[in-house]
């Protein structure tokens, strides 16, 4: 199925839904595979209008481009996110942003490529700075560093868990790391810089959002998260929300998808304004 409200061409659409199921480097609980399957399931019972922006979703000319890739076919993880790189691509040729679901966190890295941000700006449980995990340079928990290959700097927000080599690297200058009791208090400040926008589900605290690959308690509530999302849209050039799992009873994704419409409302009523 289609996400609910994202029925507009693509000749038309300014967004796309773009589902991205990647499920090949999980640590832990798999299925992020049927991520985005599931997060369009469960944006069916959102209401169309917004109240926070007065907008209706379907007024936002949203298209959804389908998933790259069927879920549980995808194994190897460099040449897909080279393939989904050039569907990005594709879309922010003709204009319009992307919003990718995941799959796991390592799609982040096509989304970044195609977008080349000032500043990736994440909302994460961990800060997915290793070079590598069990010998895999493309693990979920390395995208963090390999978004620093093409952005100047990134911006983790809710981070709680890492290596002491990790912690280490986010203290360097092109870091910065706003824990989960800071979060509430942090405000964007981008001048002109570019930016890219990714929710890594499992900065929410597993108590709200337990369909996930890693759980890691002490975390953000949703409210958290979705005041950041909205307050970073309108500087944002792209979007994903990734590591929804199908191991709840539907939290996660409603979660996922919320952020997501929370996002293009913000973004399209900033654009609107320019």
């Amino acid at each position: 199925m289609a996400f609910p409200g994202a029925s507009v061409d693509r000749k038309r659409a300014d967004y796309a839904v773009v589902g991205a199921p990647l499920d090949v480097s999980t640590t832990f609980r798999p299925g992020t595979r049927f991520g985005p399957a599931r997060v369009r399931e469960l944006a069916a019972t959102f209401e169309d209008y917004d109240h926070h922006t007065d907008s209706h979703f379907t007024d936002c000319a949203v298209s959804d481009h389908g998933d790259v890739g069927a879920a549980g076919a995808i194994d190897d993880a460099a040449e897909y996110l080279t393939f989904l790189e050039g569907e990005l691509d594709d879309l922010r040729a003709d204009g319009i942003v992307p919003l990718l679901i995941g799959g796991e966190h390592t799609v982040s890295v096509a989304g970044v490529r195609s977008v080349e941000p000032d500043v990736f700006v994440c909302l994460d449980a961990h800060l997915d700075l290793r070079e590598g995990y069990a010998g895999n340079p493309l693990s979920h928990s390395t995208v963090t560093r390999h978004a620093l290959e093409v952005a100047d700097r990134a911006v983790i927000l809710g981070a709680r868990a890492g290596s002491e080599a990790e912690w280490e690297r986010a203290d360097e200058a092109d870091v910065t790391v706003v824990p989960p009791g800071e979060v509430s208090a942090w405000t964007p400040d981008f001048a002109d810089e570019s930016i890219y926008l990714s929710v890594d589900v499992d900065a929410a605290d597993p108590g709200f959002a337990p369909g996930t690959g890693t759980m890691e308690p002490f975390g953000l509530t949703p409210r958290e998260i979705h005041d950041v999302v909205r307050s970073v849209a309108p500087h944002a050039e792209a979007f994903d929300v990734v590591e929804v799992n199908d191991r709840d009873d539907g939290q996660t994704a409603t979660l996922a998808a919320k952020l997501l419409r929370s996002f293009v409302y913000e973004h399209a009523t900033a654009s609107d304004s320019e």
